[in-house]
């Protein structure tokens, strides 16, 4: 067997110095490595399993969470007239209206904390305790308010809301050029639970033979069934490197703390508008969301159309989330954001008109179908607003709260003008000036960013 022949000291000298290069390449790459590991960098690739299997998982909360809490029309009608009949549609309000808060609130404290890494504490504590806690309400007795406010509104309402949040920013660790797409159809999960909820209850609960706590607890199943499956699911799409010894302290990069953050943010005066504007709109909108289904029976509005109300609703609601998703190309945001939310606010102060099954369908339809475009934009559109995308968590808690707020004092304030006498056009001119009033809010920002951007030299 003929051996090689010894290299010529030319060629060593040559073979050294790659050997160099290649060293130095690879403790490069290593040093880059690492600093991306310090600053939390994600260094995932643009979608795959992982990704879109995360996708299907948020979709599975937002079906279990938001949803549930946007169905709550169905029960403020159940409780109003049968199982809380001694309590007021005020009073009863409170439940969804505290459970809705919970879930888009919690957002301001969920935000920091996802950006510090909790995601799976967010996650899972979220998921359990929502599926507790509509067991609990299974067992709460006829009118004993409290007994569901607490189940229903306040634990339901948390556990939604440690997990809202964090199953839709982290899509944003999974994808760059399609985060919008992936954030509309995480968020298509509401419509979807807002199509199922309405339909399984009405039924349930319409029917003398099923009670009201096998009712709740087939539900509860249902959901529980599902967030098992989304936890298994969802992942976090930052992969972090092996730990290295880092020499040059340049490459420790710290974030913002809390308090910089909103500092930033009110200093941001798009950013500000936004939230303020959350606030007003999410006053009035939730008119519809919970006394729809009510004025239309308390109008003769035949059974066989009542029923299906927020089944119908959350259908073309359905429509007007993924509609964005397929012309996400073609549109801008912000404009078919605020398109939307100026034809929310026509349709709330329509409620002034609903008279007969044909008023209660144009509503119904129109209403619906503009509110899932709303929301399937919100994310997207504070997105659009956030410069440095390490803030987006903090940023979408901030702006989600705004809005929570307006959820948690709006249906109580239409239940007390709506009094014991069922006085309509009150609450209706109340939450359609509010609504106009957010929508109006929402139009001046791409005229200031257009502005701010003209003052850097930016066009």
């Amino acid at each position: 067997m003929a051996l090689p022949e010894p290299s010529s000291p030319g060629e060593r000298e040559k073979g050294h110095d790659d050997d160099k290069e290649k060293a130095g390449a690879i403790a490069e790459n290593e040093l880059s490595v690492a600093a991306s590991d310090e600053a939390g960098e994600d260094i995932g690739t643009e979608g795959g399993y992982r990704a879109w299997a995360t996708v299907l998982g948020g979709f599975f909360v937002q079906f279990c969470g938001f949803a549930y809490c946007t169905s709550f029309g169905v029960f403020q009608d159940y409780y109003t007239r049968i199982y809380l009949s001694e309590a007021s549609p005020s009073a009863i309000s409170w439940i969804g209206s505290v459970s809705a808060f919970l879930s888009i609130a919690l957002s301001l404290a969920t935000g920091p904390l996802y950006d510090k890494g909790y995601f799976y504490h967010l996650l899972y504590s979220g998921c359990f305790l929502m599926a507790f806690s509509l067991f609990m309400t299974s067992l709460a007795k006829p009118n004993q308010l409290y007994q569901v406010f607490l189940s229903q509104g306040v634990g339901y309402g948390l556990g939604s809301g440690l997990a809202y949040l964090p199953t839709v920013a982290v899509v944003s660790q999974h994808f760059k050029r399609r985060q919008s797409l992936a954030m509309i159809l995480i968020h298509s999960g509401s419509s979807v639970g807002a199509i199922v909820h309405p339909l399984m209850l009405n039924k349930l609960l319409g029917n003398p033979n099923v009670s009201f706590a096998t009712t709740v607890r087939a539900s509860a199943g249902l959901n529980t069934g599902l967030l098992v499956i989304a936890c298994l699911l969802i992942r976090d799409g930052t992969l972090k490197a092996p730990p290295r010894l880092v020499q040059n302290s340049e490459a420790r990069v710290t974030k913002p703390g809390l308090s910089e953050v909103l500092r930033r943010c009110a200093r941001d005066v798009p950013f500000v508008i936004f939230a303020l504007s959350s606030f007003t709109f999410a006053t009035g909108i939730w008119f519809p969301g919970f006394y729809l289904q009510l004025s239309a029976i308390m109008h003769g509005v035949p059974q066989s159309f009542w029923s299906y109300i927020f089944t119908i609703m959350n259908s073309v609601g359905l429509v007007g989330t993924l509609l964005p998703t397929l012309m996400l190309q073609r549109i801008r945001i912000d404009f078919t954001f605020i398109f939307s939310a100026l034809v929310i606010a026509s349709s709330v102060f329509a409620m002034m008109g609903l008279k007969d099954l044909a008023s209660t369908a144009a509503i119904t339809v129109l209403f619906g179908f503009f509110i899932g475009s709303f929301f399937s934009l919100q994310a997207p559109m504070v997105a659009l607003l956030t410069e440095d995308s390490s803030q987006l968590g903090t940023r979408l808690g901030i702006a989600f709260a705004f809005g929570a707020c307006g959820a948690l004092v709006g249906p109580p304030i239409h239940g007390t003008l709506l009094t014991g006498d069922f006085i309509w056009w009150r609450p209706a001119v109340f939450s359609g000036i509010f609504s106009l009033a957010g929508a109006l809010g929402f139009a001046t920002i791409p005229i200031l960013i257009r502005r701010r951007r003209l003052a850097r030299g930016v066009r």
